[in-house]
């Protein structure tokens, strides 16, 4: 069956990831938060770079490494210069990466991520997404977010996930998923009525 109408969106993170992760000051696994603020050494011809992140009970910090001796001659002096300037836009970058995160073996909080869609001209999606027949969904997933798909076309859609779950049951929506994206295929819109 070829399908009417194609539209695509990007599932972005509206905030950087939270970890969990032993907290010193509280004696416990606590939920630490991204401050947006880098540390940066240098010895010699060497540098160290950390993503600094902050339990929210105690504030007691948590450095995540970017850079670990690191030639110095290795590093681009923009990315320098951001990594001194406590560039927002990067740690916002480091703190939604989930190759960062795995890389250094740490622990996202995935049930506090919250995301929005948006699409292919970058805009986020503020208004419901007017839904016919034969209509053919693809959500870029370019974070690598673990989410159900059946709660992405829930939010998506904007109903309920008990009617998500009687459209797959009629067949009426079709939710197929790979690594990097999600096909929502409708099939009948009248279900997502009442």
């Amino acid at each position: 069956m070829s399908y009417l109408r194609q539209l695509n969106y990007k599932i972005i993170p509206n905030e950087s990831f939270a970890i969990i992760h032993n907290c010193s000051g509280c004696s416990s696994k606590s939920r630490y938060i991204n401050t947006n603020r880098f540390r940066v050494n240098a010895n010699g011809n060497k540098l160290d770079v950390w993503l600094i992140y902050q339990c929210e009970k105690c504030k007691h910090t948590y450095n995540i490494s970017i850079y670990e001796r690191q030639k110095v001659s290795k590093i681009s002096q923009t990315e320098y210069q951001l990594f001194i300037e406590n560039d927002m836009d990067l740690a916002m970058d480091f703190g939604r990466s989930m190759q960062f995160f795995t890389r250094n073996k740490l622990e996202i909080e995935s049930d506090s991520i919250s995301y929005s869609f948006f699409d292919e001209r970058e805009e986020e999606l503020k208004a419901d997404i007017e839904i016919m027949d034969h209509s053919s969904i693809t959500l870029s997933n370019p974070y690598g977010l673990k989410l159900r798909p059946e709660k992405l076309a829930s939010d998506l859609l904007k109903c309920s996930r008990s009617q998500i779950k009687k459209m797959l049951e009629n067949q009426n929506l079709i939710i197929n998923q790979s690594n990097k994206s999600i096909q929502i295929q409708i099939n009948k819109s009248e279900s997502l009525s009442g």
